[in-house]
């Protein structure tokens, strides 16, 4: 594929950027060697490659969510002057 200034002003326009002549300048380059580093990976053969979804085995890093025992309201409330019917008083919200 052939990678021109008006190729990379369409797609920073679909991008919404803004380029200035001098950007577009120096990404004709850049863009060109990315397709060529990715033209490179079509030579492989990948054949006896069985596809892949994920590099690393997926594992549920979380807990199993059981239900525990509460701690009672009144010793939470202890070590606060903040409170009023049970609860914790704050600011007033207008």
């Amino acid at each position: 594929m052939h990678i021109d200034q008006e190729l990379i002003r369409s797609v920073a326009k679909n991008a919404k950027l803004s380029l200035t002549q001098e950007e577009l300048q120096e990404f004709v380059p850049q863009f060109q060697e990315l397709l060529n580093a990715f033209s490179k990976l079509k030579q492989l053969n990948t054949e006896t490659t069985a596809p892949s979804m994920h590099p690393v085995p997926l594992k549920n890093a979380l807990r199993e969510d059981t239900p525990t025992s509460c701690v009672a309201r009144e010793k939470i409330l202890l070590n606060t002057t903040h409170k009023k019917n049970g609860y914790f008083l704050g600011p007033k919200a207008l």
